[in-house]
């Protein structure tokens, strides 16, 4: 029932009936140009990929116990500033029992989308950014979190690990994820999202040499400073997602064009994409991005030889829309979507984190919160 995801980074165009899930429903869209939004996918590039298997000894995740986490590399401090590196050992003791583990049975009939997830709910609203203004609280616009219930400016990986409440399935992800706040224009009221699924999956026709993620490791897809229009059809829109047929771009527009009215049958929606490609070396960059990459030709390139699991965001608003429309707390002014982002902090039980990607992406089989999923 669920169909094969994109193994192109770059904004899906002209798919028909992707299946959406938000707060635990399957809700089948048909996705317009843009519907996907992968921030900020590289050129092409013709870099040989390195080999993996020299790419996993050279870095992985922190090893815990199956019970408990493991912040994954904050011991090293960086050697430049905004780039933190991993803590080879940990990452390394990942690898390794990751390799050693076995393949859980298969039951009948689980399909075969190389991809796990976590459902989340909204947890708290704070004009904060840990990744971006670190130890900087009200340094940032209002931002929409999700998942850890600790997490503020001030939060680093370490603490993760130690305040592990989460709005999340299953718990075993102690993750934050967080978006700009979305706002009715007509009220200036929040519209808090209803839905957070967040998928980790192979976006690669091949799983060869597939390694789990590693903890601690912070990532951006996005441009929270762009302020462009985003008409019908734009990339990087809302859409509207539907139980069954529909049009996405919505039955109308708001007055400025840059968001869909949608029928009785739908609410807006919001997907978008991140890198499925490591450096091996770094749990952040300068610029959030450097030190992740989308992989092209069924590998990755030799400056991030680490294929990871690709995080997609697949985000559910309450909200049909209106004349009046929406603005992101990121471009109050323009009142378009083009500055629509996503943070990922990385935290999860190892073992769990380990299980997941063998069995789901590296056996190329459907898993849902919990495991294999018929």
């Amino acid at each position: 029932m669920w169909d094969e995801p994109s193994n192109d980074p770059r904004p899906v165009r002209n798919r028909r009936n992707l299946l959406v899930v938000a707060g635990g429903l399957a809700v089948v869209t048909a996705v317009a140009a843009g519907a996907l939004f992968a921030a900020d996918a590289p050129e092409a590039s013709n870099a040989a990929p390195g080999p993996a298997s020299a790419a996993a000894s050279a870095a992985p995740v922190p090893a815990s116990s199956p019970a408990s986490p493991s912040p994954s590399a904050v011991t090293a401090k960086p050697a430049k500033p905004g780039w933190v590196p991993v803590d080879q050992k940990s990452w390394q003791a990942q690898v390794d029992a990751y390799r050693n583990r076995k393949i859980d049975p298969v039951p009948a009939g689980v399909g075969n989308l190389p991809e796990f997830r976590a459902d989340c709910t909204y947890s708290h609203s704070l004009p904060d950014d840990p990744i971006v203004a670190p130890g900087l609280p009200g340094a940032s616009h209002m931002h929409s979190f999700v998942g850890n219930k600790a997490v503020d400016a001030r939060t680093r990986a370490a603490d993760l690990t130690r305040f592990t409440a989460t709005t999340c399935k299953p718990t075993e992800d102690h993750s934050s994820y967080w978006v700009p706040t979305l706002y009715d224009n007509a009220t200036g009221k929040p519209v808090e999202t209803t839905g957070f699924r967040v998928y980790y999956r192979s976006l690669m026709t091949t799983s060869a040499n597939q390694q789990p993620m590693p903890n601690g490791l912070r990532m951006i897809v996005g441009d929270a400073k762009k302020s462009k229009p985003t008409p019908r059809g734009a990339n990087g829109q809302f859409f509207c997602a539907y139980y069954g047929p529909g049009d996405v771009n919505g039955v109308a527009r708001s007055s400025n064009g840059n968001w869909p009215i949608c029928d009785g049958k739908a609410t807006l929606h919001y997907i978008m994409q991140f890198p499925d490609c490591w450096d091996a070396k770094h749990l952040d960059s300068p610029d959030h991005k450097a030190h992740v990459s989308f992989g092209r030709g069924n590998a990755c390139p030799r400056s991030h030889p680490v294929k990871i699991p690709a995080i997609t965001f697949d985000i559910a608003y309450g909200a049909q829309g209106s004349a009046a429309g929406f603005y992101l707390a990121s471009d109050k002014d323009g009142k378009s979507a083009s500055s629509m982002h996503g943070d990922a902090f990385v935290m999860w039980d190892v073992d769990a984190m380990n299980k997941r990607t063998k069995n789901c992406v590296q056996q190329r089989r459907t898993c849902d919160n919990f495991g294999y999923q018929k």
